[in-house]
């Protein structure tokens, strides 16, 4: 039952790839199992940094690998789906970082330099959104304090309607805003910042 779910899984994502959707009405899971290690996953764009399958155990994950620094982002973005009003999530581990670790989720993205974001940070831990306009980073919400277990996965997601943002992680909501900068249906993504080397698995999401 397991390997069945993989392949159907798999499959839906190449249908929607190849179909052109652009909307995802009921809740698509996209993961790695199928990819092969030390590649880089079909229907996705490597947009910055360097985005690698890894064999984590019997699992597959997505790795940002590259070990960049100051304000350079990190982004990988699924080809699949173009949305507006979206509902989604994914599972973070931070594997390492001086500078900066973690990351999390872009969304309403145009290209690499106006998206928005939410990532959580176990340096600062901060959990927090913002905005990247015409490649500027902007901060929108912040929560601060939160300690989560070294080396461990979290869970990071967002809820999107209209101008309003809703952000939560291991499913406890931090934080909600508005803000009508980037209006438009757009790609989905993971972002790590600087040297943040970060896995990412099992992106799920809905919308339209």
């Amino acid at each position: 039952m397991k390997t069945l779910k993989k392949h159907l899984t798999l499959l839906i994502a190449v249908l929607m790839v190849t179909a052109g959707t652009v909307s995802a009405q009921e809740e698509t899971v996209i993961n790695f199992d199928n990819a092969t290690p030390g590649t880089f996953p079909e229907g996705w764009t490597n947009a910055t940094g360097k985005w690698t399958v890894k064999q984590d155990g019997k699992n597959k994950v997505l790795a940002q690998t590259e070990k960049n620094s100051g304000g350079y982002f990190n982004i990988a973005v699924y080809d699949g789906v173009t949305l507006k009003d979206v509902e989604m999530s994914v599972d973070v581990r931070a594997i390492s970082g001086r500078e900066d670790q973690g990351g999390g989720l872009v969304w309403r993205y145009k290209d690499k330099n106006n998206y928005y974001i939410v990532r959580f940070n176990p340096l600062e831990d901060n959990y927090r959104f913002y905005k990247v306009e015409n490649g500027r980073r902007i901060q929108l919400a912040s929560a601060a304090h939160i300690t989560l277990p070294e080396g461990k996965w979290f869970t990071v997601k967002v809820t999107v309607k209209g101008n309003k943002v809703t952000c939560y992680l291991n499913g406890k909501k931090y934080l909600e805003k508005t803000d009508d900068t980037f209006t438009k249906p757009g790609k989905v993504g993971f972002w790590t910042k600087a040297d943040a080397v970060s896995d990412f698995d099992n992106l799920r999401f809905k919308g339209e």
